[in-house]
């Protein structure tokens, strides 16, 4: 009987730093590197999942693929978008209750705020579509700011 991908990450994790470098060899097929036990387990966790489901799909390599093209012919490097160090990290989710709703916002990867189906540049756009009135963004949704985050 075969394992399911969730049966073979949950005994990634059972499994000491030479057994996941044994595991290693036999996915990858090259010699393993100095990782930690918990980077090798989410390597091989993804590897596992990539030869049992495949890897990116076509539309996405082929992005990526421009994206490096691109920045290769104009002489740039790829870089992440900017984001302050007390930023909340892209998929968080912040829930607002206002006025007898709750509101939701997600954070995107490129830097962006998603609420209710649209994009925003700012917390505090998303802010102002909730309440009507201009504030602070990360005041409205009680995240800290400016000394109280630095603690």
């Amino acid at each position: 009987m075969e394992l399911t991908v969730l049966q073979e990450v949950a005994a990634l994790r059972r499994m000491g730093l030479s057994a996941l470098r044994q595991r290693w060899k036999a996915l990858m097929a090259t010699e393993p590197p100095g990782y930690s036990a918990e980077h090798m387990v989410r390597r091989l966790a993804y590897r596992l999942q990539e030869l049992r489901h495949g890897g990116l799909a076509d539309a996405a390599q082929k992005q990526l693929v421009l994206a490096e093209g691109g920045a290769e012919a104009s002489g740039r490097r790829l870089r992440r978008p900017k984001r302050k160090a007390n930023a909340p990290a892209p998929g968080t989710r912040l829930v607002r209750h206002w006025r007898g709703h709750s509101h939701e916002v997600t954070i995107c990867h490129d830097g962006m705020f998603e609420y209710s189906g649209r994009k925003f540049r700012t917390l505090s756009a998303v802010a102002k579509a909730i309440s009507g009135q201009h504030c602070s963004g990360p005041r409205f949704f009680g995240l800290p700011i400016g000394k109280e985050a630095k603690t």
